[in-house]
């Protein structure tokens, strides 16, 4: 393996590994201030980022890769309200497709079509994610401060993030 996509590859798997912990603060936030909903949905997306991560994982060492199991930042834990927690999750996925896109350009240059094409399905992730993030934070963003709004939004977000992901 080309040893500037192993890097890129490992360094990918760092921040899906710091994403997972991110939305797992993020939901422990949500759980303790009463946005039981929100919670359910870091919750998931938590274990979402841990599965992506442990796939690239499995595909570095599947190819005689040197995986480095990496050592994150303690995520920010401390909000000022549901919006600033959708803000975070868009900022995170805008930032994670960024650096894809990065593994992908490098595959490009040295003709590595086997690594492009596994990372392909993380292009498609990153577009459903992205999407989803920028509906739930536009949603949150109609509703403003109103307390009764985000009761709802709270309420339905899992109905509204899984019918997002099949339309």
């Amino acid at each position: 393996m080309n040893t500037t996509i192993e890097q890129l590859l490992n360094d990918q798997i760092k921040y899906e590994a710091q994403a997972s912990m991110q939305y797992l603060a993020m939901a422990s936030w949500a759980d303790a201030n009463g946005f039981n909903g929100v919670a359910d949905f870091f919750y998931s997306q938590s274990d979402e980022e841990r599965v992506h991560m442990l796939k690239l994982v499995k595909f570095v060492n599947e190819r005689s890769g040197n995986v480095v199991v990496p050592a994150l930042q303690k995520p920010t834990d401390s909000f000022s309200g549901i919006i600033e927690l959708f803000e975070k999750f868009l900022e995170s996925e805008i930032f994670v497709t960024e650096k894809i896109n990065q593994v992908i350009y490098e595959c490009l240059q040295n003709k590595d079509y086997n690594v492009h094409n596994f990372m392909q399905w993380y292009v498609t992730e990153q577009l459903e994610e992205e999407a989803m993030a920028r509906t739930l934070l536009d949603k949150l963003n109609i509703i403003g401060t109103d307390k009764s709004g985000h009761y709802l939004f709270d309420r339905d977000i899992n109905d509204i993030a899984s019918s997002h992901q099949k339309g």
